[in-house]
């Protein structure tokens, strides 16, 4: 068995992971109805062809019935060819039926399973990075993947078990109908089918439910070592790591095997009480035939009946834990849908006019918990709720949320280029996320000012469209170089394209590649070097000519002859442009025009290189201890030997 602490070393996730719920769940099914709507006729023909099928399987033995006892003990031939005829028929369009309702609820399951996957697909795209920063890409993945595929079942579910409930509903009266008495006599063996049904069910539930959970650690356990393979092959954990996936992997195989078991455990029985009531079928329909108080047809069809009887009633069994699983699957979806983006533009936003670039904070006071609190209150005063979450784990010392930043004040001016530096946690990457408007800033905590305008006063798709960022680690998408250069301005040309390229150091290297701006990425771009990776990023922030550039340590992880190319591309590319610059090295930060000094969340100086190390503050300490230990290789790439 699994030790208790593996399920907690899946991650986070998978913990509300509760895999069965109610069977009918109203407002799952108010919410589904607008995905199946645009399918009703597909719908209503594979209900009309259900209902066929169905009265078709239960005509068939009483067809039987009727050629014996009719034609066959009569010597009516003619009758007994126009059975036949009737019984050839029946069967061709059962199978007709069949075939129609299964292609026409494949195809309503495949429409609502696009139509989901677009709306979730489209609402991840607008929810906030605060809802990404608390939430585990594996827990998303769930939702889009598992819980849609879940969920796309239930139509189908539905109409089986419908077509299963008729069928055992025409095979009961069918039974009562022929012989009464014979009829109650074999149904003798429900009562003990439903105890057996009732004891095997809650141990069914919580054995899938293992199940589920094991396969969602293990799932998770294969992500997290394939995504981290190459800290795992360098701190040669490959060993250790395979110990831990196979207590995770003998959980899911113990937990299938008891789920296995428990499904195969309630086929015999069913099989056996299937016989016994066939059983006291003949015992007692033969003793009534002897009797002339039976037909022999009527004996005949009760035996097909009673073996077609247990069938619907095993299948019911199985629906019924799919219902619950599609109605959970379904709550969790519309949760997810249901989650209102932190960050939304005001009911008047207007588009930011073109922008010259000058940025301007004011009194700018920020914390992630507090800014979320706030989002929340004012949803529920929306609502007309008096909402208030009391205890929150992000708060701070006596209750109160952290400030990653405290009452910022600062000018840039258009077309400056302005370094912020701080210790590590000073708030730096918060400033320029603040900035690009990842996140509000609630109106208590300041304003963030762009050509004098406040950007939460604006649509935020008009403050992205004239401000590019190149983050420290570049992420590039599945396709071509040239996709991914134009990925945030596909209307650009392919002059362009190549201009941007040229301008940041990156055609030349581009075009040695096989099929040059054509040559296919694979995923995260693995197939370049970080530096080519970087370059490519870098092309992609300008091919839009933006206003505002901001460049998150975005030299950092490179090395010194690509930091060189850039340097030198910089100086052009800047520009005429406002640039906003978190660097940690030398060659960026001396050629500022203004040094912003981050500790602790507040500004602490402003300056230029010069002017900062002559007040002998922060910065020049900071400088001291790291920056001048790259001050001399950096100088010897670039040729720069003037020192500080």
């Amino acid at each position: 068995m699994m030790h208790g602490s593996a399920f907690h070393g899946a991650g986070r996730g998978f913990t509300d992971e509760k895999t069965f719920g109610r069977v009918y769940d109203r407002r799952v099914i108010l919410r589904l109805l607008p995905y199946v709507i645009p399918y009703k006729r597909l719908a209503a023909l594979a209900v009309f062809a259900m209902l066929i099928y169905t009265v078709g399987q239960v005509s068939i033995p009483f067809m039987i019935k009727l050629g014996i006892d009719s034609f066959i003990e009569e010597g009516d031939f003619n009758g007994l060819t126009i059975v036949f005829g009737a019984f050839i028929s029946v069967a061709f369009i059962n199978w007709v039926a069949n075939y129609t309702q299964q292609l026409s609820m494949e195809k309503v399951g495949q429409g609502v399973l696009y139509d989901l996957r677009r709306t979730m697909f489209s609402h991840l795209q607008k929810l906030s990075l605060s809802y990404y920063d608390k939430t585990e890409v594996g827990r998303i993945m769930s939702r889009v993947q598992g819980d849609v595929w879940q969920l796309q079942e239930f139509m189908a579910v539905v109409i089986m078990t419908l077509a299963d409930l008729l069928s055992l509903m025409g095979i009961i009266i069918a039974l009562l109908i022929m012989d009464l008495k014979l009829g109650l006599i074999t149904m003798a063996v429900l009562p003990v089918l439903v105890v057996i049904m009732a004891v095997w069910q809650p141990y069914a539930i919580k054995a899938f439910l293992r199940v589920r959970r094991a396969i969602s650690i293990v799932n998770g356990a294969l992500n997290e070592n394939l995504t981290g393979v190459r800290v795992v092959q360098s701190m040669n954990r490959q060993s250790r790591n395979l110990e831990i996936f196979d207590e995770k992997n003998t959980e899911h195989l113990e937990s299938n095997l008891v789920a296995s078991k428990l499904s195969s455990g309630l086929i015999p029985a069913v099989d056996v009480l299937t016989a016994v009531a066939v059983g006291l079928a003949i015992f007692f329909g033969a003793r009534m035939v002897v009797g002339t108080q039976l037909e022999v047809g009527v004996l005949i069809a009760f035996i097909m009946y009673i073996q077609r009887f247990f069938d619907p009633i095993r299948n019911l069994t199985m629906q019924y834990t799919q219902l619950q699983r599609s109605m959970a699957s379904g709550a969790r979806i519309f949760e997810l849908l249901d989650t209102e983006p932190d960050l939304i533009d005001a009911p008047n936003a207007a588009r930011l006019p073109a922008l010259r670039g000058e940025v301007e904070l004011k009194g700018l006071t920020f914390s992630y918990a507090a800014a979320e609190e706030i989002a929340l209150l004012d949803k529920e005063v929306g609502e007309g709720r008096n909402g208030r979450r009391d205890g929150d784990s992000r708060r701070g010392k006596n209750g109160v949320a952290p400030d990653v930043l405290k009452n910022a004040n600062l000018h840039i001016n258009a077309g400056e280029t302005v370094a912020i530096v701080g210790p590590t946690g000073a708030g730096k990457t918060t400033l320029v996320s603040l900035i690009s408007r990842f996140y509000d800033v609630p109106r208590s905590g300041g304003a963030i000012l762009v050509d004098g305008i406040d950007i939460r006063d604006v649509t935020r798709s008009s403050l992205a469209g004239q401000m590019s960022m190149v983050l420290q680690e570049p992420f590039l998408f599945s396709g071509t170089v040239g996709d991914n250069i134009k990925y945030n301005n596909t209307s650009a040309t392919d002059e362009q394209m190549i201009e941007a390229a040229k301008a940041v150091g990156a055609h030349d290297f581009i075009m040695e590649m096989e099929e040059g701006y054509d040559t296919y990425l694979a995923e995260r771009g693995v197939n370049l070097s970080l530096g080519q990776r970087q370059l490519i990023s870098f092309a992609r922030a300008i091919v839009a000519d933006p206003r505002i550039l901001i460049l998150d340590e975005a030299t950092a992880n490179i090395d010194s002859y690509t930091e060189m190319l850039i340097q030198k591309a910089l100086v052009k590319l800047l520009k005429g442009r406002t640039a906003i610059v978190i660097a940690h090295r030398l060659s960026t930060i001396r050629g500022a025009d203004k040094i912003v000094v981050l500790d602790l969340g507040e500004i602490v100086e402003v300056g230029t290189h010069d002017e900062l190390l002559e007040k002998g503050g922060l910065y020049s300490h900071l400088y001291h201890m790291n920056y001048a230990s790259i001050e001399a290789p950096m100088a010897a790439a670039t040729g720069d030997g003037d020192g500080a």
